[in-house]
């Protein structure tokens, strides 16, 4: 019987996102902002966690209805069997969002569906699962509009662009999937040289190198739907080993190349690299990308360059990006340049005409992905001071 699905994203990315449902087979696809609708049978939820790149998350739907107050919120609750679903002796987690919500209190209506919850438990067994907010087996989700709600079992578990390769999350600036949404966005295909010359962690690099690996972002974690009552173990485990069976081999010859003037960084990059069993896969070396050349007369530059969100920040930024704009014409001839950045300013800046902008959000920072197609020119100027920052 076919199942409803829910798969949310970085904003930006949902038609990316829905094109890689529809080569999973999904069926009823359905973007809206912030992620994607979509419906099939169990088994795809298995192969929506293991091979999504840009899903955050595959939330199930388990009911939905209209509701006026938090008592409405609570029966509709309530009403699910939610012992058909998974075992009392399983902690949980609820989480709620709201567009549009007559609710007063978003926290109010997450201890009332909590208490929905469990006292359907109660029901039918005396207990009550218990709450564990940081690593629970359960996570319901609600989702209420101004009329409507709709509740969801998160299928996941913990959100899927952690990997489980990078040690570093505390000062990534860029969450995996969204990095695997700019090479989606960019039409890069495996074979073409890619170079990130301010690579940070690695993660633009990684997720190439998955890519061309053949490589699922879930290979190496576990999800929620592991803790739902319809987990079938066989099933699950013969969809893992037929991804598993089809990783391709190491290159004799990496065409993925990245690099960071930061020592530590490019350290960094190595770990996870190798932490993701993709090392072979990527070139990683200490480099300026004022001075670096470009690693073959052809390919795809792709960056998440610095940008200002405190006033300090914009006089080093003003005068990084014509520099920047400098280097890319004087190296990079022939190359398509990708750049992702919250700064308005920055074609301005740097000095080039971009063939497209694509809104996307980084978080809460709404960001441009700028792409120019580079040729041999003069150095780029820098911008008089009276030139506006707005797009």
């Amino acid at each position: 019987m076919a199942q409803s699905f829910f798969a949310p994203c970085p904003r930006g990315l949902e038609a990316a996102l829905a094109a890689e449902l529809t080569a999973l087979d999904a069926k009823y696809i359905t973007p809206v902002d912030g992620g994607v609708g979509f419906a099939g049978e169990h088994e795809l939820a298995y192969r929506a966690n293991l091979e999504s790149r840009l899903a955050s998350r595959i939330l199930w739907r388990v009911g939905h209805g209209r509701y006026r107050n938090e008592d409405e919120l609570y029966a509709l609750t309530r009403g699910i069997d939610w012992p058909r679903h998974f075992k009392v002796e399983r902690t949980l987690r609820v989480d709620v969002a709201a567009t549009r919500s007559p609710l007063a209190s978003l926290e109010f209506a997450t201890l009332k569906v909590k208490d929905a919850v469990c006292d359907r438990f109660r029901d039918t067994s005396a207990k009550r699962p218990s709450v564990e907010k940081q690593r629970p087996d359960i996570r319901v989700h609600a989702f209420l509009g101004e009329r409507e709600a709709t509740l969801y079992l998160d299928t996941s578990g913990e959100a899927l662009f952690k990997r489980g390769y990078r040690r570093d999350t505390e000062m990534a600036p860029l969450r995996e999937n969204l990095a695997a949404g700019l090479i989606a966005l960019s039409g890069w295909t495996p074979g073409l040289p890619l170079l990130d010359p301010m690579c940070g962690g690695g993660t633009i690099a990684i997720e190439a190198a998955m890519i061309a690996a053949d490589r699922a972002p879930g290979l190496a974690r576990t999800f929620g739907f592991q803790k739902l009552a319809w987990y079938d173990g066989p099933t699950w485990q013969r969809i893992r080993q037929h991804a598993h069976d089809r990783v391709r081999p190491s290159p004799d010859t990496p065409s993925i190349f990245a690099s960071d003037v930061d020592a530590r960084m490019v350290e960094q990059a190595r770990l996870n690299l190798a932490t993701a069993g993709v090392a072979p896969f990527v070139a990683v070396g200490v480099a300026d990308v004022l001075e670096r050349a470009a690693p073959a007369p052809q390919g795809m530059l792709i960056a998440n360059p610095p940008y200002g969100v405190r006033l300090e920040n914009d006089a080093a930024l003003a005068a990084l990006y014509p520099r920047l704009g400098d280097a890319l014409k004087q190296r990079f001839a022939g190359w398509t340049v990708l750049l992702m950045s919250g700064d308005t300013r920055l074609p301005k800046l740097i000095g080039l005409k971009p063939s497209r902008r694509t809104p996307l959000y980084n978080g809460a920072i709404e960001c441009r992905l700028y792409r120019f197609e580079m040729v041999a020119g003069r150095p780029a100027r820098a911008p008089r001071p009276e030139a506006s920052a707005s797009e």
